[in-house]
């Protein structure tokens, strides 16, 4: 049995096992995101997303800053 809720990805439907109260051993710590890239993501997405989607987005938003 899971210690945490294991809860779809928003944006791809994933189970991950979701991790708030313990945020530094939740697979999403492992993306390091800037404040504006955490901006961009929240204003597409609310809930929680896997670090897949998160280096997925967090190269959109590098993309289109891109000079």
């Amino acid at each position: 049995m899971a210690k945490h809720e294991i809860i779809p990805c928003e944006r791809c439907g994933t189970s991950i096992e979701c991790k708030a109260n313990a945020y530094t051993k939740c697979q999403c710590s492992a993306v390091h995101l800037d404040l504006n890239e955490v901006q961009y993501i929240s204003e597409l997405h609310d809930g929680c997303l896997c670090a897949k989607c998160l280096f997925e987005l967090q190269e959109e938003y590098r993309q289109s800053v891109a000079p």
